[in-house]
């Protein structure tokens, strides 16, 4: 099964010292189900835009050796990556400050035909994963075009996974609210963070609201508390359980949990596993990221679950 991500990855500025590494909510996603897809016959390929800078060719460099598929990512000669700097408590609590106005990543949508265009005209992957940090780095018409992306991968037979992440740097949640439902009705997946989604939506139901607007399935990250996994959300009938988080008692660095989550829940349900058994695995992943400093954590210490 071959699996394409949309959206931006950053360079990273972490640590005490500070260290150089990258993160994103997509790429982290990605990177982390690629890992988990080698022996689930799983490929990932990712779509975004960067300079041709060193920087860049690093990060490009960094993705390949995690067996990315780059070819949808476009060089742009007079732009960088954006950057963000995390700062963590001593709970594992993050802050972060983000310097990414005019990074590559905005203008991906910038040219006649991008190459994610011509591989859904083309029918090349089963499944399109777009986030809402993926949808408010864009300009308007480039949102436009995303959705219609959606549209026609939709058409084609394809499978459209989304998460809610959202970021009030980047737009207000009137803005997020209206992209949000142009993108819900053609989610086969959605991937709702409970506290980002009251930001956006309040305290509404979030079951209720994702299946009139058209979701088949939805997973509710909560945290430490246990996740809301819900199935055939079409039928009269849906089915609904919780999955229980693993404890951890040395939570280092929170960042990338929810999207290491994401990966582990995807890399179950893209290989036929049970709802339930995706959302055990999604969290153990989580488990072990939140034990190591930065975004992405070294492989071999996921290498149980691998």
């Amino acid at each position: 099964m071959k699996i394409a991500f949309f959206g931006e990855c950053m360079v990273e500025l972490s640590g005490q010292p500070l260290r150089r590494t990258f993160g994103g909510d997509t790429l982290n996603t990605a990177l982390y189900l690629s890992r988990l897809g080698r022996s689930r016959r799983l490929d990932v390929s990712y779509a975004t835009a960067l300079g041709k800078d060193n920087i860049s060719q690093d990060m490009l460099s960094a993705w390949q050796e995690e067996y990315i598929d780059t070819r949808l990512v476009r060089r742009l000669d007079d732009k960088l990556p954006g950057l963000y700097l995390v700062e963590t408590e001593p709970n594992g609590e993050r802050h972060f400050h983000y310097w990414r106005n005019d990074s590559a990543a905005k203008f991906y949508f910038a040219s006649d035909e991008t190459p994610l265009e011509k591989s859904i005209v083309n029918k090349e992957f089963d499944v399109l994963y777009i986030s809402g940090i993926s949808l408010a780095i864009l300009a308007e018409e480039a949102k436009a075009i995303l959705i219609t992306l959606l549209e026609k991968h939709k058409a084609n037979g394809g499978k459209v996974v989304f998460d809610n992440n959202f970021r009030p740097q980047l737009w207000t949640a009137k803005q997020a609210q209206y992209w949000y439902k142009q993108v819900l009705p053609f989610v086969d997946i959605a991937l709702i963070t409970e506290d980002d989604d009251h930001k956006v939506w309040g305290q509404s139901d979030v079951i209720e609201r994702c299946r009139d607007l058209g979701c088949h399935e939805v997973v509710i990250k909560r945290g430490a508390a246990p996740c809301v996994v819900v199935t055939g959300l079409q039928n009269r009938q849906p089915d609904i359980c919780e999955v229980a988080a693993n404890p951890v008692d040395n939570v280092v660095d929170t960042c990338a949990a929810g999207d290491s989550f994401a990966a582990g829940y995807l890399a179950g349900r893209l290989s036929g596993q049970t709802a339930g058994v995706a959302a055990e695995l999604g969290h153990q992943l989580a488990a072990i990221v939140i034990q190591h400093p930065g975004a992405i954590i070294p492989p071999d210490a996921m290498t149980d679950i691998m």
